[in-house]
């Protein structure tokens, strides 16, 4: 079916397009860019996504509804053209499982092939580095539930409002986050007011006051090969104070779409996946990588996709407390 628009200069109304054959891809795709439940820039209710994102083009609300095996995509705000020509690829439309070879270790491996058959799907992309890389530098070595209460309060202060649908509407009161130029101009008690230590919005700071050139890199490298992409902006990454392999993976996830950008160091995720591929957890320290990297080499250039697929698998059990949570920042009593 041939996409539909509305003039995407009229901001009184939604415009809108749909996007065929990616409805199963909805939930998964969707649910990567969310941070938590609260999350004010993400919503979902009764099948129905609402994305609140700061576009090239400025802000815009997104509604995505499954209808059968398409979805039905609106969208409000200045950045609203922007985000319909985008919401394919933010789906996945790109990126072609077909030319993976019936001989590859994704489809063949005795624990990831069954899984692949079940639940492989297209990853997307949102082409967006400082929607990103802002709440990964924020996520740095601290619990989610930290991050994600320090993201809700700086994007609920500095982001911009959605105000394109009425009050009793489902998307009201959802936020935009703010821009590379927003996120760099908030003051640094902010950042304390809201849970983030110094050294972690320094490194915010000076990650996104970066962004217009790591997105010029993404702009010149182009997304026909999403690993070369993410390759290329991984390095840019890592040359700033304070931006490791994970960092860099992250965003490659998010913005490029990246299947081969594993999260690496990650505190969990190595030893996950390990448990998953040998069936007992590695011996080294939580966040050491350097099992779980081995047991992904013939996987290569598709080690994300096998994370997402291992997330699928039985876990281990966990044992001991569970990390306490700060008590001695301004604002929080936790």
């Amino acid at each position: 079916m041939a996409p539909h628009y509305s003039d995407p200069m009229q901001r009184k109304g939604p415009v809108g397009r749909v996007v065929p054959g990616l409805a199963p891809c909805l939930d998964s795709n969707l649910a990567r860019h969310q941070r938590g439940h609260g999350d004010p820039t993400h919503r979902h209710r009764h099948g129905t996504w609402w994305r609140a994102s700061t576009t090239p083009e400025g802000p815009a609300l997104t509604e995505f509804t499954a209808r059968g095996e398409d979805v039905d995509v609106r969208a409000w705000g200045p950045g609203a053209g922007w985000a319909l020509a985008s919401a394919p690829r933010l789906l996945g439309s790109d990126d072609r499982l077909d030319v993976i070879a019936e001989d590859h270790p994704l489809r063949t491996h005795p624990v990831v092939g069954p899984l692949a058959r079940a639940h492989l799907q297209p990853i997307g992309r949102s082409e967006l580095v400082a929607e990103s890389l802002a709440p990964t530098v924020i996520e740095q070595k601290v619990t989610g539930a930290e991050a994600f209460a320090a993201l809700r309060t700086l994007i609920r202060q500095y982001g911009t409002a959605v105000t394109w649908v009425d009050q009793g509407h489902p998307a009201a009161g959802m936020v935009c986050p703010p821009s590379a130029e927003q996120w760099v101009a908030i003051p640094s008690w902010a950042f304390v007011l809201a849970g983030v230590d110094p050294r972690r919005a320094r490194t915010l700071v000076a990650a996104l006051a970066r962004v217009p050139a790591l997105q010029r890199i993404l702009d010149r490298q182009g997304y026909d090969d999403a690993v070369a992409a993410g390759e290329a902006l991984a390095v840019a990454l890592q040359s700033l104070p304070g931006i490791g392999p994970w960092t860099a993976a992250r965003v490659r996830q998010a913005a490029v779409g990246d299947p081969d950008a594993w999260s690496v160091d990650d505190y969990h995720v190595p030893g996950a996946i390990s448990h998953a591929l040998t069936g007992t957890r590695s011996s080294l320290e939580p966040g050491d990588s350097r099992h779980a990297t081995v047991l992904l080499v013939p996987f290569r250039g598709h080690r994300y996709r096998v994370e997402l697929l291992l997330a699928r698998a039985p876990r281990a059990e966990r044992r001991g407390p569970r990390r306490s949570l700060p008590t001695h920042l301004p604002t929080r009593s936790w």
